[in-house]
């Protein structure tokens, strides 16, 4: 037997219910689209803002700080003894002994050290022989003048060979003079065979070695000894054009050293130079010091002080804001916009860690510190907090 199933058709509120089921499910896969487009525009919208941020340079900035009027001009200084010299071999010779050292104090003509000198002791033996010789053809000359001049008188020889034979006595004279002056020569020569000091010092260098050649003459020859004399010293300092008027002989300055902190010594300038080195721009100047216990040294580095007023104007920046091109030195200054526009400078002073600028910036100027190599005019850049050149600077010294 067999059975017929038939489907009823759905009633209306099944359909209704269907109905609100597709636009709930449909609505839903629009907001899951919806939520989905709008993360990732969000997400793009920050890569993008990232990308920017990271293509901009971050910088800090520095603002110029006024250099005040009173501030002393500090400037470096080249420490010489007040006499120094290179004492070099006169003679050939091989150096037998020597007879001072570095630190050795010395007397003016005090010996220094002893050469042999074989060949110009046979030189001035053969020099003295034939000194001798000419000597014995002088006093022959001689004797025969006078015996034709007593001849003449008595009309027993001419007046010619009278006067040949004077000739010949002053012609053996002069010949005497010469071998004379050659065996003074090689006497003086033979003296240079003990080296002395010219005055009295200090032994600050020695070459000289038992046993060495020395070679008179030689350009590329070390000097064996040199003696100084540090009882009193020389300093000479560059002083820059712009202060260069104001520095006078007679001007008291205070000098500092590296080994000795904390202590000042006295110097007094004594003399100029009176003209602008082209290639530094600078006046150099030279000072004296007394140094009767040898505490400063020739050859050392001093900081010199002068107590100068800096002109109108002065800016003092950090070092690390210079930026050299082939225009010249420039500072690179950002806008309100964090456009970065170059500006050249003059400087007036390098004082190490700071440099002093007469022109090219003013106090408002947002400078950047430790610019990169790229940077140019029209840059954009993103600004970290400004601080002050004075305080930059403080920091560098303290670091």
């Amino acid at each position: 037997m067999s059975e017929d199933f038939t489907i009823s058709p759905p009633d209306a509120a099944q359909v209704r219910k269907l109905k609100r089921f597709g636009i709930g499910a449909a609505v839903v896969a629009l907001a899951v689209v919806g939520v989905g487009i709008a993360t990732r525009s969000h997400a793009d919208s920050n890569l993008d803002a990232q990308a920017r941020d990271l293509a901009t340079t971050t910088v800090t900035v520095v603002r110029p700080d006024a250099t005040a009027a009173d501030a002393p001009l500090v400037l470096p200084g080249a420490v010489q003894a007040f006499n120094s010299a290179a004492i070099y071999a006169r003679t050939n010779g091989y150096i037998r002994r020597w007879l001072a050292d570095i630190g050795d104090e010395v007397k003016g003509g005090q010996a220094l050290a002893i050469l042999d000198a074989p060949d110009l002791d046979q030189q001035l033996a053969q020099a003295k022989a034939d000194y001798q010789t000419t000597v014995a053809q002088q006093d022959l000359a001689r004797t025969t003048a006078e015996r034709w001049a007593t001849l003449l008188k008595s009309d027993a020889v001419s007046r010619q060979e009278s006067d040949e034979k004077a000739g010949d006595y002053k012609a053996r004279v002069a010949v005497a003079n010469a071998s004379l002056a050659n065996v003074k020569r090689l006497q003086a020569l033979k003296g240079f065979t003990q080296l002395t000091a010219p005055f009295a010092g200090t032994v600050t260098s020695r070459s000289a070695q038992i046993g060495a050649l020395v070679v008179a003459g030689n350009a590329a020859a070390q000097p064996l000894f040199t003696v100084s004399d540090v009882h009193r010293v020389r300093i000479y300092v560059r002083v820059p054009q712009n202060y260069s008027s104001q520095v006078k002989v007679g001007m008291h300055v205070a000098m500092t050293f590296p080994e000795y902190p904390g202590r000042t010594f006295d110097a007094v300038m004594t003399r100029s130079a009176g003209a602008v080195d082209n290639a530094s721009g600078a006046v150099l100047v030279e000072l004296q010091a007394p140094n009767p216990a040898g505490e400063l040294k020739p050859g050392a580095f001093a900081q010199v002080k002068f107590p100068l007023n800096s002109p109108q104007g002065m800016m003092r920046l950090p070092a690390s804001t210079l930026v050299f091109t082939s225009s010249g030195t420039n500072v690179a200054v950002v806008d309100a916009q964090g456009r970065v526009r170059m500006k050249p400078i003059t400087i007036a002073r390098d004082l190490g860690n700071q440099i002093e600028v007469s022109s090219g910036v003013s106090a408002n100027d947002r400078i950047i510190d430790t610019p990169p190599d790229a940077i140019q005019t029209g840059d954009v850049v993103k600004v970290s907090a400004p601080r002050a050149a004075a305080a930059k600077a403080g920091a560098d010294a303290k670091g």
